[in-house]
């Protein structure tokens, strides 16, 4: 046998070994939390802190610094959600969180500032919505959460999640003001419909995906609700807390729970699937 030429010898080893390719667009795993019991219990008390801090910085600051402040806070935080390489609890959370601050502002200069009724800008934004996930789905063949692993997905996510929180703003606006219930009866009206979804999924064969997004805009004005009877005055059917106050104590139980899910990963995300 002849001895192997010098080339073969001294070719690197690196060069041997197959070139594993590298995905353009992400790490592979989805950027959004497993959705269970602590994922709901969080955004539910987002949405109620987001809908007090909103109103409370548009009457301290006046409705312009407010929303300045609102639309600040909301990019910083896209920003560094986009920028993380994967699901980042505090990460996520702070977007949500200012999500439902600067959605609250928006959909009330709607009605306040436009003159907009609620009623018109609720049939409006669920337009929006609609035309969101028909985008998503038409674009990626999917509209499952557990699959946000690309930048479009990624921007398609947060396009639908602004959306939820402007018609969840608006609806439950009407159904306290608009249809005169209240803010706890309004309350209790969501308690009973976000169970819908909930039981359609489990007895009736609801669609997963359609059963999430069904809840997921639930939760805005079920929190929104019952934040707002804590926080308005005796004059309107509330408890007279205080805006201020109410979102101070609402952010103790967010920051709690986060920093849980944080230390024990409790709430992590699932590696995406290729759907």
């Amino acid at each position: 046998m002849g001895q192997p030429s010098s080339e073969a010898t001294t070719r690197p080893v690196a060069e041997e070994r197959p070139h594993r390719a590298i995905p353009p667009t992400g790490s592979g795993l989805s950027k959004v939390p497993a959705v269970t019991a602590l994922f709901w219990i969080v955004k539910v008390l987002t949405t109620g802190m987001g809908e007090t801090a909103s109103d409370y910085l548009g009457r301290t600051l006046g409705p312009i610094p407010a929303g300045a402040l609102g639309l600040t806070g909301l990019v910083v935080a896209l920003v560094a959600q986009f920028r993380s390489d994967r699901y980042r609890p505090w990460t996520y959370w702070s977007a949500i969180v200012m999500v439902s601050v600067f959605g609250t502002m928006a959909a009330d200069v709607v009605h306040v500032v436009a003159g907009i009724p609620y009623t018109v800008s609720a049939v409006a934004f669920t337009l929006a919505l609609a035309a969101v996930l028909i985008a998503w789905f038409v674009s990626e063949r999917t509209l499952s959460i557990h699959s946000i692993r690309t930048r479009r997905r990624e921007l398609f996510y947060w396009a639908t999640v602004l959306a939820t929180f402007a018609l969840g703003t608006a609806v439950g606006d009407l159904t306290a003001g608009t249809l005169k219930l209240g803010y706890l009866a309004s309350g209790f009206l969501f308690t009973a419909l976000i169970a819908v979804p909930a039981l359609s999924g489990r007895y009736l064969g609801l669609n997963a995906v359609a059963a999430f997004w069904w809840a997921y805009v639930l939760t805005r004005p079920l929190g929104a609700s019952f934040a707002d009877w804590m926080g308005v005055p005796t004059t309107r059917a509330g408890l007279g807390w205080g805006t201020g106050p109410v979102t101070l104590a609402l952010i103790v139980p967010i920051v709690a729970l986060v920093a849980y899910v944080a230390a024990t990963h409790k709430n992590a995300a699932r590696n995406a699937s290729t759907r």
